[in-house]
């Protein structure tokens, strides 16, 4: 019993290493490729257990593929004004063909180094593409990073996938900086366009407001026109009537008097006045009895 137990766990031991030996499994997070002599023969990219044959007649390598991120290095370049800036971009890829990655590059470490030569070229040359201001601006629908990004992501796409094997998923600008004297210049640029800004929008207040200015004024000047011809207008009828009634008055003095003695009660009796006088005096014996009144014209017939 003792011997069979023995022989049983070593065909165990045999049919488990031989499964290794023709067999092999890819996980969810790998992609792998066969070998044949050599050569790559064959690129598997979904996970489960394969078989093959037993080495040295085929290999399998394989490739985490998931995702990863390379952070480029710090470096200056010039925008498309001749303005330089500072910076640092990041792409995020996988292994996309195993089978172009394993011939093109081979390792993590020589496909990092594809990659930070693609990033710098093709980020070199976009943001040369392009002004200081659509990175930098007071105005924010004026920067353009998102655009700016989508063509560094396109074109390095395009450039990593069919040289390499590898998918680019993202690409952005993690840095941006300027020099000291860029940033002075910039300020000042802001400060001039501010100050331009500000002079026209003065400018054309100043002008509206002549322009209302002018326009009250030559209305006033017409109202006030108009007013005084009917001011003289008034007061031509005023003299007029005025007139009249002197002539009238002047034919007829007692009427004057007793029109001008009605005045002044009508003044000093206004507030309610409390006056202690002889009933006899001018003008308060009209309180008394009316006087008696006769046109010129009547007494002059009378007598």
């Amino acid at each position: 019993m003792k011997n069979i137990a023995v022989i049983v766990l070593v065909a165990v031991i045999v049919t488990v290493l031989m499964l290794f030996w023709v067999s092999f499994q890819v996980r969810e997070t790998e992609s792998a490729l066969v070998t044949t002599f050599g050569k790559a023969t064959k690129a598997i990219t979904e996970p489960g257990w394969y078989p093959k044959l037993p080495a040295p007649i085929q290999f399998v390598y394989k490739f985490d593929s998931r995702l990863r991120v390379y952070e480029g290095v710090i470096e200056e370049t010039t925008t498309r004004g001749g303005e330089p800036i500072v910076v640092t971009a990041y792409v995020v890829w996988k292994i996309a063909e195993p089978l172009k990655y394993f011939e093109a590059v081979g390792t993590d470490a020589r496909a990092q180094e594809h990659l930070s030569n693609q990033l710098r070229d093709k980020r070199n040359s976009i943001i040369g593409q392009h002004y200081f201001s659509e990175f930098v601006n007071s105005d924010p629908t004026k920067i353009k990073f998102a655009s700016i990004e989508k063509e560094l992501k396109d074109q390095l796409g395009d450039a990593v996938k069919a040289n390499y094997g590898i998918e680019v998923v993202d690409v952005g600008i993690k840095q941006l900086g300027v020099s000291e004297k860029v940033t002075q210049d910039v300020f000042e640029r802001m400060s001039a366009d501010r100050r331009r800004k500000t002079e026209s929008i003065i400018a054309a207040g100043n002008a509206e407001a002549m322009k209302i200015r002018t326009e009250a004024e030559s209305k006033r000047t017409v109202l006030m026109a108009a007013a005084q011809n009917r001011a003289k207008a008034i007061r031509g009828q005023g003299d007029a009537e005025a007139a009249q009634y002197y002539k009238d008055l002047e034919q007829d003095p007692a009427l004057a008097i007793f029109l001008r003695q009605t005045e002044a009660l009508k003044k000093i009796l206004k507030d309610r006045s409390t006056i202690v006088i002889s009933a006899d005096s001018e003008p308060f014996k009209l309180l008394k009895e009316m006087p008696k009144i006769e046109p010129a014209s009547a007494a002059a017939a009378s007598k």
